[in-house]
């Protein structure tokens, strides 16, 4: 029997209105809606950051502008709200959101020093009480007014039901700091290592930390309807941090410290670190508290030092730069600017920020004059304080979600907040600029510095070798009780992550006990360093009460890091800045190149510094205890070169050292003034002719009160002359006395010679900023050490490209402390 197939046909009628994709629309799906959401979020926020930039803003009022302009209240954002925020979207990106508000959370509580904060000073911590007692005193009333003033029919808008609620969450958000942002501030400002911007840091730090204590305390009261469920929301949390910090965080601490000392971290370790962050929100949220104090705590009890700069190297870029500013827009959005500034009542709400911003204001400014500040540093201080973070705009966040505050009593808070913490860089920047730029410095060479005079050198290092290399040079010169000694070690450390972990990392090391610093510490590399350099420094002036020594340290992007060093040269009074060359000696003797960012670096200290600069390319220069210094200076003209004959003749006052002074006497082809062929130029050369005949009667001068003072009245002092007539003789003169062997030539970088011959050589010169001379003695073909001198005023038309210095100095006054690391 055979079988019979039977086949079966259906007609579907299939419905395809997507012409392009020919399926469904791929951006309603959750995963690709929530990476064009962060997508565009990113691109809004790196724009408004770009434009904001020149103002000093920091990230977080970026995000809040970018926010404002995206928000669903204006016709053009109104598309885009459309396209990228859905409703069905919106729950898929307040969970990222709330994912990077709570890593961003435990960023902030890594930067948080338990010690520093334990250990404040009186001041300090008075600051910071005050400015959150006072503030919310005066916040309450404030929000009495807010709540009493407007009329029908935006009353509805700006009232809230729930009074003492939201008196809790208005005044608690007034009285905050945010500490992370005072800090990007101030090193944004160049303000970090002023007394005033260690002021404002302690104080903020403080302040930050007894804020989260009160929202630990009162949040609770506030988010749950029955007090019962909130005293045992409230005493559970407190046992839950007490446990953290006295059971939890030492064998944290010891485990931390011996996987850092045996380097024997892994990715995987890490990310097991970065879910501790989830486990401690998720128990502060089943406590009744909130997530974001586990994380916060999770952060407080990682100790500081090396394991957290690795933890917040490794996540800070992808946190703060994408995560965290999903919160911040979001907050931005939530503002209606429809609603706050109404025809009747934008002239209440202006009046209504302008209170806002008072208190914190004016409780710093009752408290510091307690302690004998001004009331303008007292004011500088204040707005500094007035700064606000992530705790307030939690706050404020939470306080709309529990529907505690309206549309309209959060978009007045919310903008008042926007505006005082963007209005802190440029009026700080206002406040403490200087009227004159180093007008008072024109006597700051060696040259002008009388015998009898304190010299104060700012020796700038990047390491123990750079400071080894210093001390060696800083022997040389001569020190008595008449002519003393003060250095300031200046160690510069590169800005890689959050300004405030690497500040608190020094900040904790100047309370540590030399006991303390041993093998089993979790240092950092830059406090390692640093111990080393003030270790070495320190052994400089054991037993020499002629010499003081102070260790300082800069931390700052290299782009700008020069700007702490004009900011402390003027700050030290100081006649010369010492700078390491970019290139360092092998075990061969060849000069390697280090880092060229260091280059960088001393090319834009030479461009305006507050003082003459020397630039030392060191090639193995020993020490003065056990030897003694065979000392060259060359002698052409100018000022720069006066400069390294009044170093090296500051030099010749100590018994062992040596020194020869050559001057080269320049004829024919060689004495050719140099001349350019642009109009401008030749119009200028009677005044080029006129102060070449002036420097060369100064030089003249100078060279004979050098003769006749130290010359004449000094066996260990030589004196020379040489007569060259072209380039040839030149190096011919130079390798013949290089033949004699000296362990240093001192030189001047060149200005103001006006020679075509030297001014050609210094065209084909493989480092412009040694000089003619000082870039040949630095070629293999030479091994001693070689000081570049550049006298005060004379490098201003250095030829290299480099960058304007936004000059940020500080008030010259001892009302705060102004060292941030300091060795006695």
């Amino acid at each position: 029997m055979q079988a019979v197939h039977q086949t079966g046909c259906f007609e579907v009628a299939a419905s395809n209105p997507n012409a392009i994709w020919k399926s469904s629309n791929v951006f309603s799906g959750p995963l690709p809606l929530l990476a064009l959401q962060i997508s565009f979020v990113m691109l809004c926020s790196r724009i408004s950051y770009c434009i904001l930039k020149p103002l000093h803003q920091p990230r977080f009022i970026s995000d809040i502008f970018t926010g404002n302009l995206i928000g669903p209240q204006y016709l053009l954002a109104t598309i885009f709200w459309r396209l990228f925020y859905p409703v069905y979207g919106i729950l898929n990106i307040e969970t990222i959101t709330h994912v990077g508000l709570l890593y961003y959370v435990f960023l902030s509580g890594l930067e948080m020093n338990l010690d520093v904060i334990l250990q404040a000073s009186k001041k300090g911590t008075t600051i910071a009480v005050a400015g959150i007692i006072i503030p919310m005193l005066m916040g309450a009333g404030i929000f009495f007014l807010h709540q009493s003033t407007y009329r029908l029919p935006l009353a509805p808008l700006f009232f809230d039901d729930n009074s003492p609620k939201a008196y809790l969450f208005w005044t608690m958000s007034l009285s905050t700091t945010g500490f992370p942002v005072v800090a990007h501030i101030l090193a944004d400002l160049k303000l970090f290592y002023t007394g005033l911007g260690r002021a404002a840091l302690n104080a903020a730090m403080i302040s930050d930390f007894y804020n989260w204590v009160l929202f630990v305390i009162l949040i609770p009261f506030a988010i749950n309807n029955q007090n019962q469920k909130a005293v045992f929301s409230v005493l559970s949390t407190i046992l839950f941090i007490v446990l953290c910090l006295f059971v939890v965080h030492p064998p944290l601490k010891r485990f931390i410290n011996r996987k850092t000392n045996d380097d024997s971290w892994d990715n995987y370790q890490f990310v097991f670190v970065l879910v501790g962050a989830f486990a401690f929100g998720y128990v502060t949220d089943f406590l009744g508290t909130h997530s974001i104090v586990g994380a916060f705590v999770f952060g407080l009890i990682i100790p500081p030092g090396k394991f957290s700069d690795m933890l917040i190297e490794k996540s800070d870029d992808f946190v703060s730069g994408v995560l965290a500013p999903l919160f911040f827009i979001g907050a931005g959005l939530r503002i209606n600017h429809e609603i706050l500034f109404h025809l009747q009542s934008g002239l209440w709400t202006l009046l209504l920020i302008l209170l806002l911003s008072i208190p914190k204001i004016l409780s710093t400014v009752i408290t510091t004059t307690f302690f004998g500040v001004s009331v303008r540093d007292g004011v500088g201080l204040g707005i500094l304080m007035n700064t606000k973070g992530v705790l307030s705009m939690v706050l404020l966040i939470l306080a709309w979600d529990r529907k505690i505050l309206n549309r309209g009593s959060y978009s007045v808070i919310a903008t008042s907040f926007f505006l005082m913490t963007a209005i802190v860089a440029p009026v700080i920047n206002y406040m403490y600029k200087p009227k004159k730029r180093f007008e008072r410095y024109k006597l700051r060479t060696i040259e002008k510095l009388r015998k009898d005079v304190e010299l104060r050198i700012l020796a700038c290092v990047h390491n123990n070798r750079h400071a080894s290399s210093m001390v060696n040079l800083i022997e040389a010169f001569n020190t008595t009780r008449v002519s003393p000694l003060h250095v300031f070690a200046l160690q510069l450390v590169e800005l890689t992550g959050r300004a405030t972990a690497i500040l608190n990392a020094h900040m904790e090391k100047k309370h540590q006990n030399s006991s303390d610093l041993g093998s089993g510490q979790n240092l950092t590399k830059s406090q390692a360093d640093l111990e080393c350099i003030t270790n070495t420094f320190k052994g400089f002036c054991d037993g020499n009460d002629a010499t003081r020594v102070e260790i300082l340290t800069a931390v700052s992007v290299y782009d700008t890091i020069h700007e702490d060093i004009y900011t402390l040269a003027e700050d030290r009074c100081t006649s010369l800045v010492l700078l390491p060359f970019f290139k360092q000696p092998n075990i061969e003797g060849d000069l390697e190149t280090t880092n060229v960012a260091h280059r960088d670096i001393n090319l834009n200290v030479m461009k305006d510094a507050a003082c003459s600069v020397g630039l030392f390319v060191d090639r193995g220069l020993g020490s003065l205890t056990n030897t003694t210094f065979r000392v060259l200076v060359l002698f052409i003209g100018g000022p720069d070169d006066r400069e390294a004959l009044a170093v090296a003749w500051r030099m010749a006052g100590n018994k062992r050292v040596r020194l020869s002074a050559v001057r080269i006497l320049l004829y024919d082809e060689a004495a050719t003034m140099s001349q350019s062929g642009r109009v401008e130029d030749q119009e200028n050369l009677l005044s080029t002719l006129m102060d070449g005949e002036k420097q060369k009667q100064l030089d003249d001068e100078y060279i004979c009160l050098f003769r006749h003072k130290a010359v004449h009245n000094e066996d260990s002092i030589n004196y020379f002359e040489k007569v060259v007539h072209n380039a040839d003789e030149i190096s011919s003169l130079l390798r013949e006395l290089n033949e004699i062997g000296y362990d240093l030539y001192v030189v001047g970088k060149g200005k103001g010679r006006n020679s075509a011959l030297l001014s050609n050589l210094l065209e084909s010169s493989d480092w412009p900023e040694l000089g003619v001379i000082g870039d040949i003695l630095a070629s293999p073909t030479f091994g001693s050490s070689v000081l570049v001198l550049q006298q005060y005023g004379s490098g201003r038309d250095f030829s290299t490209k480099v960058m304007k210095p936004n000059r940020m100095l500080t008030p010259n006054n001892n009302e705060f402390e102004r060292i941030v690391v300091r060795t006695e």
